[in-house]
């Protein structure tokens, strides 16, 4: 064998090999099933009573899970009305497990999660960064078709330090 088929040969054998690596886990939403689709929620909390949609869609051919949210909170005791729009991507960690999520909002924060499951439930919880807050997402299926939402602040990030700031149930339009 010449050097340029043995070139040629290790290239073939190294790009099989990452296509099989990023193709091994096809059921990697599986947790993630029965929140995937379209949302309708009303909620109670801080800023006040408020109302809104999200959305869980796969992308990218399935490697990434998008949440879109959008919500509005009306004016209260001399506060102007809300809008929250966010965008969260849930991803897969080298394992192929969707352990991980970023999250943007329009009001400029940025959160990095790790989750954890339950049988009914998925929480995120925002990684511990010094004289931050820690935050907590959980998703509680209720039935196929309803799901609390409930996000939750802590200055120590210990469980009985967490509070509410807003929670509510949503049905699933679709």
């Amino acid at each position: 064998m010449n050097k340029t088929t043995i070139i040629l040969t290790i290239m073939v054998l190294s790009f099989a090999q990452t296509v099989y690596a990023q193709q091994a886990s096809t059921n990697h939403w599986d947790k993630w099933k029965n929140l995937i689709g379209e949302w309708v929620g009303e909620g109670s909390g801080q800023p006040g009573q408020g109302g809104g949609t999200f959305s869980f869609q796969t992308d990218l051919d399935g490697k990434i899970l998008v949440r879109k949210s959008h919500s509005e909170y009306p004016a209260a005791q001399n506060k102007p009305a809300v809008i929250h729009d966010d965008l969260m991507i849930i991803y897969l960690d080298f394992s192929g497990t969707p352990s991980k999520a970023i999250y943007f909002d329009n009001e400029g924060h940025i959160i990095n999660y790790s989750i954890a499951y339950s049988d009914r439930s998925i929480v995120l919880t925002s990684d511990e960064i010094q004289n931050l807050p820690v935050f907590r997402l959980t998703y509680a299926l209720t039935d196929n078709k309803t799901v609390n939402v409930k996000f939750e602040i802590s200055s120590q990030g210990n469980q009985e330090d967490f509070k509410t700031y807003v929670e509510g149930k949503s049905k699933k339009k679709n």
